[in-house]
């Protein structure tokens, strides 16, 4: 899962356990709120009614006040007020807020009650009690409004911050993306690898750039030496390999040499001519990671299958393996290198004919990709490859058979000159097999196939 797939859901994750959490927090918040807020207006009242005894005395309150309030609020029995009058010598009873159910016009209702007294303040007034009561449904009500309006706001302002915190992180991993798709995704090679600074004010993601950036070059100086070195040493082998297997030519010529002094001379030609195949296989390994070979000539895959399948036709019959060809569509590649192509299809029949199982068979095929592309496949009915090998099929100097009776010869470069040819036309070179069912090789060029500036070197494969 991409990194900011895991904030988004952390971040999700997270916004619903905080809405959860509310849920069990908000009402019992909000119902003292709701509580405090009936308190409130319970106290805002009573300073009015004291404000209107004041100044118009108990009669001016008897007789307006208390005749607005029924008017107002018997219907819906919301709330109430009441004045009484204490006899004279009456302890004052303490100001409190409690809540005790009244009968308000033959109907008993659950209130909450301001109730306090205010001792005579004039000659006449007496001492009196007054209570301020408010319904309790009207308190339920306002706190199931506060509730479900905090629980929205909740939810809406959590749904607020994953899309803010999302686009947040969007932006935040947005040079980790350019990092990944210039520098990471899209090189085949060393030399495609490009060197630019990310422009970012993120210190992990300046410091990640700039440790890639020194990485790639001690690799694109490791690859230059490997290279360097192989072609120096395939180069300078060729000569005295040629030396030695002139001499032995020449000293078989002797007619005065033994015939044991022969067959050894002839055994150890044997190792000269396999030495300088495979030195000559790494001059040409060397020679194509460098860039050495051209990609200009348009080049039908049609007809270098047909030439291989010719050339190879006489090792195909004495093992009694029969071979199908079928390409469809349009199988030219724009450009490419014709012999460069011609060793790679080689390399694959050959090795479908050696691992093969005698009167076994063999089967190409291709056809065009929808994307431009074309995918060319060589499958046998040989033995297969294990599941455990397939990784390590493409390694140079391995072979997986070489110790089994009757093994062909060789020394595993076949198939890592197929992948790096592959490589240098902007191909990909697979192979799929199961044990006692056979092997595929597939052989997939992309839609600007023979284009590419560069290609991936093999890890180093046969097996």
């Amino acid at each position: 899962m991409r990194l900011e797939a895991k904030l988004a859901l952390f971040n999700a994750l997270s916004k619903l356990l905080l809405v959860l959490l509310g849920a069990l927090v908000i009402p019992p918040i909000v119902q003292r709120v709701a509580v405090a807020h009936t308190d409130q207006r319970l106290r805002d009242k009573q300073r009015r009614a004291l404000a209107l005894i004041a100044r118009d005395g108990l009669e001016a309150f008897e007789r307006d006040e208390r005749a607005e309030t029924y008017a107002d609020y018997n219907i819906f029995k919301q709330e109430y007020i009441t004045l009484t009058q204490l006899p004279a010598g009456t302890p004052l009873p303490p100001e409190r807020i409690f809540e005790e159910p009244r009968q308000v016009d033959e109907q008993v209702e659950d209130f909450r009650i301001l109730s306090f007294a205010r001792p005579p303040s004039a000659v006449g007034q007496p001492a009196y009690r007054l209570e301020i009561g408010s319904s309790l449904d009207t308190v339920e009500l306002l706190t199931a409004t506060l509730r479900r309006l905090a629980l929205w706001v909740l939810v809406a302002a959590s749904l607020l911050t994953v899309v803010t915190d999302g686009a947040f992180a969007h932006y935040l991993l947005r040079p980790l993306r350019e990092l990944v798709a210039r520098k990471l995704r899209g090189i085949r090679q060393p030399s495609d690898f490009q060197f630019e600074l990310i422009d970012t004010d993120t210190t992990d993601f300046r410091r990640l750039d700039e440790r890639l950036n020194a990485l790639m070059r001690q690799v694109q100086s490791a690859f230059a030496k490997e290279r360097e070195f192989m072609s120096n040493v395939s180069h300078e082998l060729l000569t005295p390999v040629s030396i030695l297997q002139s001499r032995f030519e020449n000293m078989l010529q002797d007619p005065t040499l033994p015939e044991a002094h022969a067959r050894q001379l002839v055994e150890s030609q044997r190792t000269l001519y396999r030495l300088r195949n495979t030195v000559r296989t790494l001059l040409l390994i060397a020679n194509i990671e460098n860039e050495q070979y051209l990609r200009d000539e348009p080049v039908r895959l049609s007809d270098v299958a047909a030439d291989v399948a010719e050339e190879l036709d006489d090792r195909r019959q004495q093992r009694g393996i029969t071979l199908e060809t079928t390409l469809t569509g349009d199988d030219t590649r724009p450009r490419a290198n014709a012999s460069l192509l011609h060793t790679l299809l080689r390399n694959l029949l050959s090795n479908a004919i050696k691992y093969n199982h005698e009167g076994g068979h063999i089967r190409v095929s291709g056809q065009e990709l929808p994307n431009g592309g074309y995918v060319l496949r060589v499958a046998d009915t040989g033995p297969g490859i294990s599941a455990d090998h397939l990784p390590y099929l493409f390694d140079r100097f391995r072979r997986f058979q070489g110790n089994a009776p009757g093994s062909p010869e060789g020394y595993g470069l076949g198939l890592p000159i197929a992948q790096t040819i592959a490589s240098f036309h902007g191909a990909t070179l697979r192979a799929e097999s199961e044990l006692g069912q056979g092997t595929v090789f597939i052989l997939e060029f992309g839609p600007t196939a023979g284009t590419v500036p560069g290609f991936m070197p093999p890890s180093q494969g046969l097996f």
